[in-house]
């Protein structure tokens, strides 16, 4: 089976209004510089099947284009504060890889049906410190259908997740993380009103 590239993903969302202006990242612990906004079109097919297995197990496969990551996505149950995300490459076609297909026959061999497309125009910031990247903040604006009833939604939010060069004990991740929170309720952020893009394309 092809090997999968392995990121876990510590993130915070929130939900903020199409005109809120973006944050000050001045006060945030280990950060010196923040780089331009990098333009990504993203385009990604949700599948699950009839019954819904992956996601009543806390799964979700995607096959993304756009951005550096574009590929088949199997993101994992969430684990403590993390989510683990396993990736392989688009290949040819709209079918699942062998290599994912055998990934999810954990959860389920059943047929795979479509769930939902996400489109999201998004722009990407690194927050740098003198070790590295410290975390990724995106803004994004999503278009989600649900394929099952044809309804469509629309929302923006940001996304901070750690980097690299983050701190790696729970009280510098907690200090890095109230601080984001803080710059994103000044600039008139408030917290997500749903943990993931596809829970929300799907009503939940």
């Amino acid at each position: 089976m092809t090997e999968p590239s392995r990121t876990v993903e510590i993130e915070r969302k929130f939900d903020v209004d199409p005109e809120t202006p973006l944050p000050d990242w001045g006060a945030i612990p280990g950060v010196d510089a923040v780089t331009e906004g990098e333009a990504r079109a993203l385009d990604a097919r949700y599948l699950d099947t009839a019954a819904a297995t992956l996601s009543r197990s806390g799964v979700a496969l995607r096959r993304r284009t756009g951005g550096p990551d574009a590929g088949w996505h199997v993101k994992g149950p969430r684990e403590g504060d993390g989510r683990l995300e396993l990736g392989w490459p688009l290949g040819e076609g709209d079918a699942v890889p062998d290599a994912v297909a055998e990934t999810i026959s954990r959860w389920t061999t059943d047929p795979l049906i479509p769930l939902a497309r996400i489109e999201n125009d998004r722009t990407a910031y690194l927050l740098t410190g003198p070790g590295g990247v410290v975390a990724e903040f995106v803004d994004d604006h999503v278009r989600a259908t649900d394929l099952r009833t044809g309804t469509q939604r629309a929302w923006r939010e940001w996304e901070m997740e750690l980097g690299p060069a983050a701190p790696t004990d729970a009280a510098g991740r907690e200090a890095f993380f109230l601080a984001v929170q803080a710059a994103v309720f000044a600039a008139g952020g408030r917290h997500a009103s749903s943990g993931s893009k596809l829970a929300r394309a799907l009503g939940f």
